[in-house]
C-alpha cells in the first residue's frame, strides 16, 4: 500500500486500522504517537517480521482515530478488535464453554441455576467452574442451607396456579415461594446470604447458623436444631472443597501460560477471599509477531474486555506487559478502583502461579493431542498439505530430520516418522554422525540423509521376504528442519541417488514457520491456523526432541566415562567398591601398586592393570615399581 504523507499523520495517541481491498479491517493497533508508530510500517520491508510484512502487503488503505490519551487508545483498540475480529490480530478463544453458577437477581423470586455462554444483565455470576458436575454438587449442598428456587419460570407459574409445591419443597431444598411459604423479605435474605457465601464471606454464614442451632437447642427445639446442624454440615462440606491460597481478605487472579510458535494455552485461576473460586481457559492463535510482554498485554485485553468483566485489585502474570502502568490504568478505569499487574517472585503466590502454569501446560498438551487424535482433522491436514505443497498424493508417510550437537561434539541426527497423520515411534531412527569434523550442519545432514536413503535403495532391491523393514519404505514427503540451505542439501542428496523424481522434499524454518520447496525462491504460504502447518510443526518438533534426547544420552555417557572403564577384570561391582574404599578416582590415582595389591578382593593382575591404566592416562604414581 502507499505510505500516507507524514505530515498528515498526527503526533498524538490513537488507534489505527489497516484495511484490505474490500474495506475489511485486517489489523487494529494502538500507539502513544500515531506518527512514530505508523512510520515503522513503511521502512525497509525486509526489516519487518514476516507476518507484519504480509499484513502490510495485504492492506490497501490505512485509517486512524485520534484520542486524548493512551488509555483511550487502548479502550478504542479493544472495542474495534472485538467488533471486527481482524485476522492479523491475536485471537482468544475459549477452549470450552465454562459453566457458571448464576442467580437471576432481576426476577421477582431470584433463581439459582447453572449457565453457560453469554452473560445476561440482571444476573449475578459466580465462577467459572472447571466441571458442570462440580457446580451442581455444590449447588445441591448449598440449597439445604439457602433454599432458593431452581425451577424454571414456567414451572413456578404452574405450581402457583395449582397452589401445591413441588418435591423440592418437601425435601427442604426450596423455601416454597410458589405457595407463599416464605415472605419476599425472608426470600431476599436467603438470596443475599447465598451471594455473600459464594463471594467467599463464609465466616458470617457459619456464625449465624451456629448461633441459630445453639438457640434452637437451648429452647429444646431439637428437630429444628438437627436441621440447622445438617445445613451447617453441608456448608462446611462446600468450604472444605475450596482451596485456601491466600489471606481471607485477598482477591486476585492468576494467569498461567504455555505456548509454542503457533498457539498458546492460557489458564486463569480466580481467587476470592483467599479461596480458589473458579478457573477459565483460553487457546490463543498467535497470528501477530509479539514478544512475551506484548503477548501478556493481548491476553489481558481479551480476558478483561469490558466493564462487565469481574476485575480484582491484583492480577498475577508470567511477565509484565509492555507499558505495565498503561494496563494498570486501563484496568483501574474498568474496575473503578486501583488494579495492580505484577509478576509473583516468591512465597505462596509464586507457588500458586507455578500450579496455574502446570495446568496451562497440561491443557495445552491435551489440546494438541485432541487435534492429533481426531481422524477427520488428520485427513483434512493431509489433504490440505498435499494441496499446499502440490504433492502427487497425500503424504501418508512423512519423515522429518533434525541435527543436534554442542560445538561440533556428539553430533547426532534424528529421523521421525508420521504415518497417517500420527507419530509412529517404532519407525524412528537415530544416527551418530561419523564423518563430519567440527560444526557443519549441512555436512551432517548430507551424511544422515545419504545413509538413510542408501539403506532404502539396498532394501528396495531385495526380495520382500529378505527386507528388514527398518528402511524399506520411502517417505511420501521428506521434511528437513531448517531453511533454504538444508533444503538444498536434501535436494542434492536425492539427485545424487536418483530419487529426486520419487521423493518430494520440503524444509520448515523454525523461526517464522516458513515452508520452502525446491525451485521456489519465496516460501509457500500456508495459513497459520491450518491443520497442514500444524502437522508439519508437530513433525519438526518431534524430530528436534528426539535428536536432543539422543545427543544428551551420548553426552552424558561421555561425561561419565571413567579412567577405570575398559580394564579387563574390573566390572561395575569391583569398580564401585574400589572407588568407595579408596575415596573416589582421586584416591585410586594416588594409590601405590602395593596398596592396590593389598586389597584382598582384587586379583593381582587386575590391580596391575589398574595401576598401568591410571599412569598411562596421566595419574600420579605414588607407588613402587
Amino acid at each position: 500500500m502507499k505510505r500516507p504523507p507524514a505530515g498528515t499523520i498526527p503526533d498524538a495517541p490513537g488507534s489505527y486500522q489497516f484495511k484490505d481491498a474490500q474495506g475489511q479491517i485486517i489489523y487494529v493497533g494502538k500507539a502513544s504517537s500515531l506518527r512514530q508508530r505508523l512510520s515503522s510500517y513503511f521502512g525497509d520491508p525486509y526489516s519487518l517480521a514476516p507476518r507484519t510484512a504480509q499484513m502490510v502487503a495485504t492492506a490497501e488503505t490505512l485509517e486512524w482515530i485520534e484520542v486524548r490519551n493512551e488509555v483511550e487508545a487502548l479502550l478504542l483498540e479493544n472495542s474495534l478488535i472485538k467488533a471486527n475480529r481482524p485476522r492479523f490480530n491475536v485471537r482468544l478463544r475459549d477452549d470450552k464453554s465454562y459453566p457458571y453458577l448464576a442467580i437471576t437477581m432481576s426476577d421477582e423470586w431470584p433463581r439459582a441455576r447453572v449457565m453457560r455462554g453469554a452473560k445476561h444483565p440482571g444476573t449475578r455470576y459466580f465462577g467459572p467452574y472447571g466441571q458442570a458436575y462440580a457446580i451442581r454438587e455444590t449447588l445441591d449442598l448449598l440449597l439445604r442451607t439457602f433454599p432458593i428456587r431452581t425451577c424454571s419460570d414456567a414451572k413456578l407459574g404452574r405450581h402457583q396456579r395449582l397452589g401445591r409445591p413441588c418435591l423440592l419443597f418437601h425435601i427442604e431444598k426450596c423455601a416454597g415461594p410458589c405457595v407463599a411459604e416464605v415472605t419476599p423479605e425472608e426470600y431476599d435474605r436467603l438470596v443475599d446470604d447465598l451471594c455473600r457465601f459464594l463471594d467467599g464471606d463464609t465466616d458470617e454464614v457459619i456464625g449465624s447458623l451456629e448461633a441459630a442451632m445453639n438457640e434452637a437447642a437451648g429452647s429444646l427445639e431439637f428437630e429444628r436444631a438437627a436441621r440447622l446442624r445438617d445445613r451447617l454440615a453441608s456448608v462446611n462440606k462446600v468450604i472444605a472443597r475450596q482451596q485456601m491460597v491466600g489471606d481471607r481478605d485477598e482477591d486476585f487472579d492468576v494467569v498461567g501460560l504455555a505456548e509454542d510458535e503457533l498457539e498458546a494455552a492460557v489458564q486463569v485461576f480466580f481467587v476470592r477471599r483467599g479461596q480458589v473460586m473458579g478457573r477459565k481457559g483460553f487457546v490463543l492463535d498467535k497470528v501477530e509477531d509479539l514478544t512475551g510482554p506484548e503477548l501478556i498485554g493481548r491476553i489481558l485485553e481479551g480476558l478483561y474486555e469490558s466493564e462487565t468483566s469481574e476485575i480484582p485489585p491484583l492480577i498475577l502474570v508470567p511477565d509484565e506487559p509492555v507499558e505495565p502502568a498503561l494496563y494498570g490504568e486501563w484496568l483501574s478505569l474498568l474496575r473503578g478502583t486501583k488494579v495492580a499487574v505484577r509478576v509473583p517472585r516468591r512465597g505462596d503466590k509464586r507457588a500458586l502461579h507455578e500450579t496455574v502454569v502446570r495446568n496451562a501446560e497440561e491443557e495445552f498438551a491435551r489440546h494438541r493431542l485432541r487435534r492429533a487424535a481426531d481422524h477427520n482433522s488428520r485427513a483434512r491436514a493431509l489433504q490440505s498439505l498435499q494441496e499446499a505443497l502440490d504433492l502427487p498424493e497425500a503424504p501418508l508417510r512423512i519423515e522429518c530430520y533434525d541435527m543436534s550437537h554442542i560445538q561440533g561434539t556428539d553430533y547426532v541426527g534424528s529421523m521421525v516418522v508420521i504415518e497417517d497423520g500420527l507419530a509412529n515411534p517404532r519407525q524412528y531412527r537415530r544416527f551418530k554422525v561419523r564423518d563430519v569434523p567440527g560444526n557443519d550442519d549441512f555436512a551432517a545432514m548430507r551424511e544422515v540423509l545419504t545413509r538413510r536413503l542408501n539403506a532404502y535403495l539396498v532394501e528396495r532391491d531385495l526380495p520382500v521376504s529378505e527386507r528388514s523393514g527398518r528402511f524399506s519404505y520411502p517417505p511420501q514427503l521428506l521434511l528437513v528442519d531448517g531453511g533454504k540451505g538444508q533444503l538444498a542439501v536434501a535436494v542434492e542428496v536425492l539427485e545424487d541417488l536418483g530419487l529426486d523424481e520419487e521423493i518430494p522434499v520440503a524444509s520448515l524454518a523454525k523461526r517464522f514457520e516458513e515452508v520452502y520447496l525446491p525451485g521456489r525462491t519465496d516460501p509457500v504460504v500456508i495459513p497459520r491456523d491450518s491443520e497442514a502447518l500444524y502437522l508439519l510443526q508437530r513433525a519438526r518438533d518431534e524430530a528436534h526432541r528426539f535428536a536432543i534426547a539422543y545427543h544428551r544420552q551420548l553426552r552424558n555417557k561421555r561425561m561419565t566415562t571413567s579412567v577405570l572403564d575398559g580394564i579387563p577384570g574390573l566390572g561395575p561391582a569391583r569398580r564401585n567398591r574400589l572407588r568407595k574404599e579408596l575415596g573416589g578416582i582421586t584416591g585410586v590415582k594416588a594409590a601405590s601398586l602395593d596398596q592396590l595389591r593389598a586389597l584382598t578382593w582384587l586379583p593381582d593382575p587386575v590391580a596391575d592393570a589398574i595401576w598401568q591404566k591410571v599412569h598411562r592416562d596421566g595419574g600420579r604414581s605414588g607407588g613402587t615399581t
